[in-house]
C-alpha cells in the first residue's frame, strides 16, 4: 500500500499543473526532470527541470566541472546551449551565466521550470583541444543510440542535491533502456515513455543509461545479475557473442572477492565506435556503483576485443571495492564543480587496476608467465612518467600541472605500489595476509556510506598490519623514492631479463608510439624518449620525426584514427609508404609492416630458489 501512495505521489509530481507543484517547497518535491530524445533538433536533446517553489530571490543552477572516476576538469555546461528560466506564466526570467557550468537565476521566487538544449560530447572530440573522456561522454544520434553519462545531461540547483530526483524520458520507439536506475512502471504513462526515480542528485549520475535497438544478455553471478548491453553500429556484435566470456571473467572476479558485498546488479553499457571523425575516439570505461560505460573500437577481432573487455571490465568493477566501498570524505561529499581531491589515488586506482592482473592468474584465466609479462609491461610504462613524484602528492594535485600529465601512471606504478605492497604483507605475515585482506578488513571498517579521513588511511593501515608498511609508504607512496622492484621480486623467487614481446604498430597497450602537436595543426609525430617497437625501426623511423603522409594520406590527429583502426586488420605482409620530416628535410620511409615487436624486459623465476621463497610465491599467485 505505501508503494502505491509513493507511485501516485509522483505521477501528480510529473504531471501536476505549476500552481499545485508551488505548492511544494524546494526542499520537498522531488526535481522533475523531463528528457526528449524523440524530438531531437539538430543533434541536441531538449532538457526540461521542474523545481519546487524558491524562497530566495536569486538561485543558481549547476552542471558539473568534475565528475567521479574522471579526474579531470571537463566543464560539461559547454555542451549546454539554449538556456531558459521561466515564470509560472511563460515568461523569461533573467538568466546570468557566471561560467561554463553556472547558472544564475532572478526572481527565483516566480521561477517555474528550465530548459536548454544538450549537444553531446563524441561528434566533437577530434574539434577541441580537451575531449572529454569517451567513456564519461554523451551520444545522440537520433532513433538509434543514445548514451546518457546523466552529468552531461542534468544539474543541480545550489544547496539541493540531496532532494530527489524523478527522470521522464520519451524515447524512440523500438529503442530500450539499459541502465541501473530505478524505473518506476506508472498507470497511465505515456507510450515510449520511461520513468526514473533517484534519491539524490548523486544517484543521478551515478546511473548511466544507454537507449539503444535490443541487444542485450542478463547472466548471474552467484547473487549479481549482470546485464550486458551493446551498440553495435554495423551489427557485428551482438550480447550474446561476448557473453560467455564476461559470465567467465566475472564469476572469478566473485570467487576472488569472497565476500565483499558491493551489488546485487551490475550493468555492462558497451558503445562500439565507428572510429569516424564524428564518433567516439577515447577508448577505456567509466566506473558507477552498479554499472559502467565501456567504449571501445569496433573494428577489433573478436579475441581482442574479447580480451579488452576482460581488461577493462574487470577493472571497473572492482571498482564496487574501492573507491565504491572504500573511500575518504572527499569522495563521499564529492563537490562537483569546486572538488577537493583525495590523496589515494594509489588506491583507487591502483589497488583496482592491480586486482584486476592478480585475480586472473588467482582464478587459472592466465598462467604464471602472462602475469608476470603483464607486470613488467607496467614497470616498462611506468618508465613513460615521473618516478620521483610523491604518489598522494600527484593524487591530491591531480587536477594541476605537473600532476595532472602524470595521471595515467596511477595505473602503472598505481597497481606496482600495490604488487610490491602484497608481497610485503605475505612476507610479513608467513603468506596469510595480502592486499585482498587489507581491502576486506577496510571494507568491514567502512563501507559504502561511511568515508574515512584522508590523511588519516595510512597510519590506520600501518596499525592494522606491520612497521615495516610505515617505512614502504613513507618512502615510496608518501616519499618520493623509486621502487627498486626487483627487491620485492627476489622475496618470491623472481628476476628480470630481456625477452621480444609483440605489440600493436601504434600502440603499446594502452602507450602509443605516437603523439599530436596541436599548436601545429594537430601533427603527429613519433615519440621521443621512449623505445620504439620494429615497425618503426625497420621502416627507420625515429623519435621526433613528423609523419606528414601514410600511403598517400596526409596525416593529422583526424587522419590518424581510422588508420590505427585499420592496422588492427594488417597482416605482416601490409606494405606501408610513410613520408616524415625530419628537421628540414623530408624522407620517405618505405616497406612491409611486419609483426611490431619490442625488446622488454620480463620477469621470470630465479634458478635455486629457496623452499621459503616457493612458498610466498605460492601464496602471492595462488591466494
Amino acid at each position: 500500500m505505501k508503494k502505491l501512495i509513493v507511485v501516485f505521489f509522483l505521477t501528480i509530481i510529473v504531471y501536476g499543473c505549476g500552481s499545485s507543484k508551488a505548492l511544494l517547497s524546494v526542499e520537498k518535491a522531488p526535481m522533475a526532470v523531463s528528457i526528449d530524445l524523440v524530438n531531437v533538433n539538430d543533434d541536441k536533446v531538449l532538457v526540461s527541470i521542474d523545481p519546487g517553489a524558491f524562497q530566495e530571490d536569486m538561485v543558481s543552477f549547476y552542471i558539473p566541472k568534475t565528475v567521479p572516476g574522471t579526474y579531470s576538469e571537463d566543464n560539461y555546461g559547454k555542451y549546454l546551449e539554449g538556456f531558459k528560466a521561466l515564470d509560472y506564466k511563460g515568461n523569461e526570467l533573467t538568466v546570468n551565466k557566471t561560467d561554463d557550468n553556472t547558472w544564475n537565476i532572478s526572481n527565483a521566487r516566480s521561477l517555474d521550470r528550465i530548459s536548454y538544449y544538450v549537444n553531446d560530447t563524441y561528434d566533437t572530440e577530434n574539434e577541441v583541444k580537451d575531449a572529454v573522456f569517451s567513456p564519461a561522454g554523451t551520444n545522440i544520434l537520433a532513433n538509434e543510440n543514445f548514451v546518457l553519462n546523466l552529468h552531461g545531461f542534468v544539474g543541480y540547483f545550489k544547496g539541493l542535491k540531496e532532494v530527489p530526483y524523478v527522470l521522464t524520458v520519451t524515447r524512440p520507439s523500438g529503442l530500450t533502456a539499459t541502465t541501473s536506475l530505478k524505473e518506476k512502471e506508472v498507470e497511465g504513462l505515456a507510450a515510449n515513455t520511461d520513468l526514473f526515480t533517484a534519491n539524490r542528485y548523486f544517484e543521478v549520475i551515478d546511473n548511466p543509461i544507454q537507449y539503444t535497438e535490443p541487444n542485450t544478455e542478463t547472466f548471474q553471478i552467484k547473487d549479481i545479475a549482470v546485464t550486458l548491453s551493446v551498440y553495435s553500429p554495423n551489427g557485428t556484435y551482438t550480447a550474446s557473442t561476448l557473453k560467455d566470456r564476461m559470465q567467465e571473467m566475472m564469476t572469478a572476479q566473485k570467487a576472488f572477492l569472497g565476500d565483499i558485498d558491493g551489488t546485487k546488479e551490475y550493468n555492462i553499457l558497451l558503445y562500439l565506435s565507428t572510429m569516424e571523425p564524428s564518433d567516439a575516439s577515447g577508448f577505456g570505461a567509466l566506473e558507477h556503483h552498479t554499472s559502467t560505460v565501456v567504449v571501445l573500437p569496433e573494428a577489433m577481432p573478436q579475441d581482442r576485443l574479447e580480451q579488452a573487455m576482460v581488461d577493462v571490465v574487470s577493472h571497473e568493477f572492482f571498482h564496487i571495492v574501492t573507491p565504491l566501498n572504500i573511500h575518504s570524505e572527499e569522495i563521499q561529499y564529492f563537490d562537483f564543480n569546486d572538488p577537493k581531491m583525495s590523496e589515494h589515488l594509489w588506491m583507487y586506482e591502483g589497488t583496482t587496476e592491480y586486482f584486476a592482473n592478480i585475480f586472473q592468474i588467482q582464478q587459472g584465466l592466465i598462467n604464471e608467465e602472462e602475469f608476470y609479462k603483464r607486470m613488467m609491461d607496467k614497470t616498462n610504462n611506468a618508465k613513460a612518467y615521473d618516478d620521483a613524484m610523491s604518489f598522494t602528492e600527484m593524487s591530491k594535485n591531480i587536477l594541476e600541472e605537473p600532476y595532472e600529465k602524470n595521471y595515467a601512471n596511477v595505473y602503472e606504478k598505481g597497481a606496482l605500489i600495490n604488487m610490491a605492497l602484497d608481497i610485503l604483507l605475505r612476507e610479513q605475515s608467513n603468506g596469510e595476509k595480502g592486499v585482498l585482506w587489507l581491502m576486506k578488513e577496510l571494507s568491514k571498517k567502512y563501507g559504502k556510506m561511511t568515508p574515512f579521513k584522508d590523511d588519516e588511511l595510512i597510519d590506520e593501515i600501518v596499525a592494522m598490519t606491520y612497521p615495516e608498511v610505515r617505512t614502504f609508504f613513507d618512502t615510496h607512496v608518501i616519499g618520493n623514492t623509486p621502487i627498486d622492484y626487483g627487491k620485492f621480486l627476489a622475496k618470491v623467487g623472481l628476476t628480470v631479463k630481456t625477452i621480444e614481446k609483440e605489440s600493436g604498430y601504434f600502440l603499446n597497450g594502452e602507450i602509443p608510439f605516437i603523439d599530436v602537436n596541436q599548436s601545429e595543426g594537430n601533427s603527429i609525430f613519433v615519440r621521443k624518449g621512449i623505445e620504439l617497437n620494429s615497425f618503426f625501426n625497420d621502416l627507420g623511423a625515429k623519435g621526433g620525426d613528423v609523419i606528414k603522409s601514410i600511403n598517400d594520406t596526409s596525416i593529422n590527429l583526424e587522419a590518424i584514427r581510422p588508420i590505427i583502426g585499420q592496422s588492427f586488420q594488417w597482416n605482416p605482409e601490409t606494405e606501408i609508404k610513410m613520408i616524415v620530416q625530419r628537421g628540414e628535410e623530408e624522407i620517405t620511409l618505405e616497406g612491409k609492416v611486419g609483426t611490431p615487436v619490442l625488446q622488454v624486459e620480463t620477469i621470470v623465476p630465479m634458478e635455486n630458489v629457496s623452499p621459503k621463497q616457493e612458498e610466498l610465491r605460492k601464496a602471492w599467485l595462488k591466494g
